[in-house]
């Protein structure tokens, strides 16, 4: 289970602004690592002085947070981050960004605007534009920054039109106009919200320069931000109280400003989506902190954030810490569920099967992108060395208890050798008796694990100097006989090893490709989920221009629907490929992994050959000595 979220009693500047050189603070990037749940990250931008971070306290339910300030000088720099337990949805972690005001004239560096506008929409679920007054064409101008995003984001590193996939990436777009004064009337229709800003939103008719200048930003409104929300909110407080918004109680407010607020707060609470990467993987605070350092590190360096290739460099660090995290829960599992020695080795391998799925299960939950099968391999590798490593614990556990039992049982024997007891009259009747007590008394023992047959053979071959010093023919042919005995069980057992030993490559293979088929079922639907949400989004868009009489542009998005159709089947094709090269790839692992496997049965074989051989060799032995 994702561990809470680590207490912030404040906000912590993430991202600090010095004399328009931007860079990321390394105590709130600590925080945020800090966080592994999943994150509804939603930043706030627009001019300075317009109230913003009075909204962001209200979404962290806190009177005192992010600064408000009195005066009409800008209170935040650079972005202010807050991480608090999300009000409404258990696990999930709230990221607040609160933005340096946009249009600040004591700045000297208009660039920062636009990074700081940059990075808030990249690294948000869901964005908030804060305007005042009402949204006119001076309203919609100041939003100029969004026609300028193709020079800023890439989706994609080669992509001649990037703006044709920033709606597979952008937040929910949500507006929130303060001290807002008219009627929502049509005539004498009463207008929603929401249907007050697409008609704000409706090209304009015209050639002219200025009108294409107009519907130009209306246009990529309408197309980087598919979901789209409007909140207006009249004046919250008369005259002087406005200065000291901080310090009124909720009931001093205006009614009208509280209602709005407060419903302003549920859908953010309520609607605000998890930020997902492209693929529809879900970010955490750990994976939202990668994301803003290759982000910042791209535009220190002058180049263009690429969505893309951020996601690629946060899938290498994910799905190392995915593979350590698999094998690390393997580990614990068979730590903690065998006791060594094992009874048998179908009992290690049930273990390790369990454990194995777990892991695997573990690893594909959150690895992604690992397009060249790297990761899977080296997890497939990790694992088998990690299941050796039991085995060859699991053998010396029980050499070791072995060793321990046949050197408490041969005690006797040993004395009774050393007194000379044995060649004496009667002393092979003697030794039969005494080596067979033994014998049953090491057989009747528990707990001697996997090694107990092959340990008995390694013992009783040890004491064939024995009948140097027995010179009592019985003797050793009793003692010739029990070591044909052993030499046979110690054959059988390692062609049953080496049986199971396929048995269990097998079952290991067939897990590991009834995971991977699942996973590749859920990547191709969240793929065409995604697709799905990009052509309806352009279909909507057709049928309002339509409905608007631009059928020059509705032939346009129609022609684009088309391109985007053909280039969605040849990604949906190379993606299959993609998954069966995996399966296949996998598979191939698996059987080189066997054909090892069954090398060594074939060398289990020719010892067993050889032991065939010398219990031939005792036969003949027994029938000279007869």
């Amino acid at each position: 289970m994702d561990a809470p979220v680590p207490p912030m009693p404040a906000p912590l500047c993430l991202v600090t602004n010095k004399d328009g050189v931007l860079s990321l603070d390394p105590t709130a990037l600590a925080v945020l690592r800090g966080v592994t749940q999943p994150v509804v990250v939603v930043a706030i931008a627009g001019l300075y002085r317009t109230g913003k971070s009075f909204l962001m306290n209200q979404l962290a339910q806190k009177r005192v947070g992010f600064p408000l300030g009195p005066t009409v000088h800008a209170e935040t720099k650079g972005i202010w981050m807050w991480c608090l337990p999300h009000p409404h949805r258990p696990g999930v972690a709230l990221v607040l960004l609160d933005t340096e005001g946009l249009g600040d004239p004591n700045k000297d560096d208009d660039h920062s605007d636009t990074w700081i506008f940059t990075l808030a929409l990249l690294l948000s679920s869901t964005l908030v534009y804060n305007s005042m007054g009402t949204i006119d064409q001076r309203a919609l101008e100041q939003l100029r920054l969004v026609t300028e995003l193709t020079k800023h984001i890439r989706v994609r590193e080669e992509d001649k039109d990037p703006a044709s996939n920033y709606v597979r990436v952008f937040p929910v777009f949500v507006w929130t106009v303060r001290d807002f004064t008219l009627q929502l009337r049509d005539g004498e229709m009463t207008m929603s919200e929401d249907e007050y800003l697409e008609e704000v939103l409706r090209l304009q008719t015209g050639d002219g320069q200025k009108t294409n200048e107009r519907n130009e930003l209306r246009r990529c409104l309408r197309n980087f931000f598919p979901r789209r929300k409007l909140f207006t909110m009249e004046w919250p407080a008369a005259g002087a109280d406005l200065c000291r918004l901080e310090e009124l109680r909720e009931e001093e407010l205006q009614p009208g400003f509280r209602k709005k607020v407060d419903a302003f707060c549920r859908y953010i609470w309520e609607e605000a989506p998890v930020k997902v990467l492209l693929g529809g993987r879900q970010v955490t605070g750990s994976a939202l902190a990668c994301l803003a350092e290759k982000y910042m590190a791209a535009i220190s360096s002058g180049a263009v954030p690429c969505v893309e290739s951020a996601v690629t460099a946060l899938a290498r660090a994910e799905n190392s810490a995915a593979v350590q995290a698999a094998v690390a829960e393997y580990q614990k599992g068979m730590e903690q569920r065998l006791v060594l020695p094992t009874a048998s080795y179908e009992e290690l391998v049930a273990v390790h099967q369990d454990c194995e799925q777990r892991a695997i299960a573990l690893f594909l939950s959150r690895a992604f992108a690992d397009h060249d099968h790297k990761y899977h391999s080296e997890l497939v590798h990790k694992l088998e060395a990690a299941k050796e490593e039991f085995r060859r614990r699991n053998e010396e556990a029980s050499e070791q208890r072995c060793h321990a039992v046949l050197q408490e049982l041969w005690r006797d024997v040993e004395l009774r050798l050393q007194k000379g007891d044995y060649v004496a009259p009667g002393g092979a009747q003697l030794f039969k008796e005494d080596l067979n007590r033994v014998l049953e008394e090491y057989k009747q023992r528990p707990d001697k694990g996997v090694r107990a047959e092959a340990v008995l053979n390694v013992f009783l071959r040890e004491r064939e100097g024995l009948e140097q010093v027995l010179k009592v023919t019985e003797a050793q042919l009793e003692l010739m006989e029990k070591q044909k005995e052993a030499a046979a069980a110690e054959a059988e057992a390692a062609r049953k090893a080496a049986e199971a030993k396929q048995e269990e490559l097998q079952h290991s293979m067939q897990e590991h490709m009834r995971q991977l088929e699942q996973r590749l079922k859920e990547e191709k639907q969240e793929w065409l989920n995604e697709q799905q949400q990009v052509m309806e989004h352009h279909k909507k868009e057709y049928e309002a221009l339509m409905r608007e009489g631009f059928r020059r542009e509705a032939a346009a998005m129609q022609e684009k629907m088309t391109e985007l159709q053909k280039k969605n089947m040849e990604e949906y094709k190379a993606l299959m490929e993609e998954g069966f090269k995996h399966m296949s790839m996998a598979m191939q692992q698996m059987t080189e992994q066997m054909q090892k496997e069954k090398m060594a049965a074939e060398i289990s074989s020719w010892c067993r050959t050889c032991a065939e051989t010398a219990v031939k060799l005792v036969d003949l032995i027994l029938s000279d000595s007869e």
